[in-house]
C-alpha cells in the first residue's frame, strides 16, 4: 500500500501562491443527510443526499512586512475567492490531483498566540459553490 508524507504541500488563494507561509491546509467536504425513512422501511433509517458543502482549514505563520502574509489577506475580508490546494507543489496529475472551488473568507487573525509562540493565523473558510477535482 502507498504511503505519502507531505512535505510539500501547494495552496493558492485569489491567485495568489502562499505555500510559503503555509503550515497546515485541510480541505474536507461532505453531504448533509436527510431522512427520508418511511414506515415501509420497516424500522430501517433510510437517508438520501442533501447540499454539499466544504471548507478550506488553514495555518499560517504570520508575516506583516509589506506585500506579505497580512498585507495579502486583510484586503479579502468579507469576499468569496478562488482556491487551489494540492498534496504536493508538482503539477496537477492523477497522483496529484488539484483540488479547486471559491471560499468565504469570513475572517483573519492578524495575532494570535501566547509569550514565545511563533506568530501563526488558523482559520477555517467556508467553501461557496462546488469544489472540484482535477488530475490536469
Amino acid at each position: 500500500m502507498p504511503k505519502m508524507v507531505l512535505l510539500a504541500q501547494y495552496l493558492s488563494i485569489n491567485g495568489q501562491t502562499l505555500t510559503t507561509y503555509t503550515k497546515k491546509a485541510e480541505l474536507s467536504v461532505e453531504v448533509e443527510d436527510k431522512d427520508v425513512t418511511t414506515y415501509a422501511s420497516l424500522g430501517w433509517k433510510e437517508v438520501l443526499g442533501g447540499l454539499k458543502s466544504g471548507e478550506l482549514g488553514c495555518e499560517f505563520l504570520q508575516d506583516f512586512a509589506a506585500s506579505q502574509l497580512d498585507a495579502i489577506m486583510w484586503p479579502l475580508l468579507g469576499t468569496v475567492v478562488p482556491f487551489e490546494v494540492r498534496a504536493d507543489q508538482g503539477a496537477r496529475s492523477p497522483s496529484n490531483p488539484g483540488y479547486t472551488g471559491n471560499i468565504l473568507i469570513n475572517g483573519w487573525n492578524p495575532i494570535e498566540g501566547s509569550v514565545g509562540d511563533e506568530a501563526t493565523v488558523s482559520l477555517g473558510f467556508p467553501t461557496s459553490g462546488a469544489v472540484t477535482r482535477a488530475t490536469s
